[in-house]
């Protein structure tokens, strides 16, 4: 997830009104849309900073919002995420839909394993997690359900890119990192030449050295049309874990996924995004 300003620090948004023309329903999202991990908390003001929009639009749309059950307001007049929120967002096939239909298999791997699972759909040019599930005495990670990871340096990305159609892997590849933003961005034609052996092999592997040496490696899930709808993932520490142990057993529980995700009802089958 990308840094975000903190409520003490000024707004990075300078005008006081919204564009000409936005919609209701936009500045509705961008005030939602101001709330992060970081900043699970918003006073009005903070909202009013944080979106740009005037404080008399911002507080008819956070009491909205709240009449609606998308946001909850506390005792001390600050607002958080409301639980209708999570009511309409498990309706997403592409996100609860496909979690039922993997939690037991994942259960399985991670009954095996004892590390951290991880299930991430693509969502643009992002890799979204839809679920995670981790040992208690696992060296702790920072994913976190509904938290983004990107498709160049990751293992469930790399799965999700190179299984993505070209249009994406071009755009993807045209906007990597500059050298040395990110010590693990590959140039264009080797992370092409890693794409296609992900595709031939089946799997993923991406080792990283900080916060602490890990080790990811990930599979496709196939939908019923064939295409890359998922990635599944275990991260293992580097140190003490063989990643050639642990290959076939992610690759074996992604096609016991990819089976059932091609049985499963029409009205349940998540669909690829094609964004």
């Amino acid at each position: 997830m990308p840094d975000r300003t903190s409520p003490s620090e000024p707004s990075p948004l300078r005008g006081r009104r919204p564009p000409q023309g936005d919609a209701v329903i936009d500045r509705a999202f961008a005030l939602l849309g101001a709330f992060d991990p970081a900043h699970r908390v918003l006073s009005l003001a903070d909202l009013t900073r944080l979106t740009g929009m005037p404080r008399s639009t911002t507080l008819r749309l956070a009491r909205k919002l709240t009449g609606t059950g998308a946001l909850e307001r506390r005792e001390d007049g600050r607002y958080t995420i409301g639980l209708r929120l999570l009511e309409i967002a498990s309706l997403a096939p592409r996100g609860h839909g496909l979690r039922a239909v993997a939690m037991p298999f994942m259960e399985d791997l991670f009954h095996v394993t004892r590390q951290h699972v991880l299930l991430a759909v693509r969502d643009g040019d992002e890799a979204l997690l839809v679920e995670r599930l981790s040992a208690h005495d696992a060296d702790p990670v920072l994913y976190r359900v509904g938290g983004r990871m990107p498709l160049h340096s990751t293992g469930v990305g790399l799965v999700l890119l190179a299984g993505a159609p070209p249009s994406v892997q071009d755009r993807v590849l045209d906007n990597l990192p500059a050298e040395g933003a990110d010590r693990r961005t590959q140039g264009p034609a080797e992370l092409r030449r890693v794409l296609a052996e992900v595709r031939r092999g089946g799997f993923a592997t991406v080792t990283l050295t900080t916060p602490w040496p890990r080790t990811s490696v990930a599979a496709p899930l196939h939908g019923p049309d064939g295409t890359v709808c998922a990635a599944l993932s275990v991260v293992i520490p580097s140190a003490t874990a063989d990643h050639k142990i642990v290959t076939p057993a992610v690759r074996t529980c992604a096609r016991a996924i990819s089976r059932e995700l091609c049985s499963t009802p029409c009205e349940d089958k998540p669909h690829p995004f094609t964004g």
